[in-house]
């Protein structure tokens, strides 16, 4: 089971979205804009920066980050946006 981190409510209420646990067994977050689920985020298999800076440390969840930017640099569409900007 996967706990939404202080992290992921910053970033979402930076973005004027809100944040909730996924109702999709296989996804960490679901978002919401004005009521409406807009996107399901976080494949539950794989860290993300709130848990790699939880468990590793901020020299090491750096390092995942600025690799996850390299390997999605090119996604587009309103899933990789918010994965990228809640999660990353």
């Amino acid at each position: 089971m996967y706990d939404i981190l202080p992290y992921s409510f910053k970033k979402a209420k930076l973005l004027d979205v809100k944040i909730y646990k996924s109702s999709n067994p296989q996804k960490k977050i679901d978002v919401y804009k004005n009521g409406n689920k807009i996107a399901s985020i976080g494949n539950i298999g794989y860290s993300d920066y709130p848990t790699y800076l939880k468990t590793n440390g901020v020299i090491h969840a750096k390092e995942r980050r600025r690799l996850y930017h390299l390997r999605h640099k090119n996604d587009t569409g309103l899933t990789g946006y918010y994965a990228l900007n809640i999660l990353w």
